[in-house]
């Protein structure tokens, strides 16, 4: 299969895709209508809605359903390296992504146009940071999908961030004295889902500054688009060494 087909049918391979697609464009429009929110506040949510919980559902059992039913048994057969099938698959969902993150700014913009609330502030900014987090969150749900059977993937990273944030707060409430708690934190902020950090840069926080005032604030975002871009390599190169070291069967599980 070409790299054109295997993209091609990330898109297509399953009808909840395109339903999780109009259900969260949707949600956008009436999240603006119901509640009128600030910029800061309409760009904390597609953060979190559209980075973190869509590639959650685009991503559910995006390996694991062809591994439990045999069909990477067919695709192995092929002049095919099993990492490439990966990384294709991963780049379905980032240009997903990219798409459904424009027609939702698009819908954005027009309701504050058609309001009359003009241009929201950073609304390309919040845009850029859930996509890096989109690509983040996808590369290490679909590296989880070659280990944890069919669709459960999603549910697995799921628990997982709720666990590491749940670790956050007990720490600080009982060893933050000790240092333990900010050991960890750095730990986790660095080496997980950089959600902070994106969050942050977002926000303006290392941007606030222009590059020619020289407070590096273009320096500090560039080096935190960097990192994230680094953590989606490592979490997809990880997805490729386990895929491409499985036994698969053909018989379905």
């Amino acid at each position: 299969m070409k790299a054109y087909e295997l993209i091609r049918e990330t898109f297509f391979r399953k009808t909840y895709v395109w339903v999780a697609h109009l259900s969260w464009l949707v949600i956008y429009g009436l999240f603006w209508l119901l509640f009128l929110p600030s910029g800061m506040e309409a760009g904390a949510f597609i953060f979190l809605w559209g980075g973190f919980f869509l590639p959650l559902a685009l991503s559910a059992g995006i390996l694991g359903n062809d591994i439990a039913s045999g069909r990477i048994c067919v695709l192995a057969t092929k002049p095919l390296w099993l990492g490439q099938f990966y990384i294709y698959r991963l780049l379905g969902l980032s240009l997903q992504g990219a798409v459904h993150l424009l027609l939702g700014g698009g819908i954005v913009f027009v309701l504050d146009a058609l309001l009359g609330r003009g241009t929201p502030n950073r609304l390309g900014l919040w845009l850029f940071a859930t996509w890096l987090l989109f690509n983040a969150c996808a590369a290490l749900s679909t590296s989880l999908s070659v280990v944890v059977k069919r669709a459960y993937n999603s549910l697995a990273l799921l628990l997982a961030a709720a666990l590491f944030y749940l670790l956050l707060d007990v720490l600080a409430g009982y060893w933050l004295e000790y240092g333990t708690a900010e050991f960890v934190r750095k730990l986790i902020q660095f080496t997980w889902l950089p959600f902070k950090l994106l969050y942050r840069m977002a926000e303006g926080r290392y941007g606030k500054y222009s590059f020619a005032a020289g407070k590096y604030g273009f320096t500090k975002t560039l080096a935190c688009t960097i990192h994230c871009l680094i953590l989606t390599t490592v979490y997809a190169t990880i997805g490729v060494h386990l895929l491409t070291r499985r036994q698969f069967f053909s018989q379905r599980d």
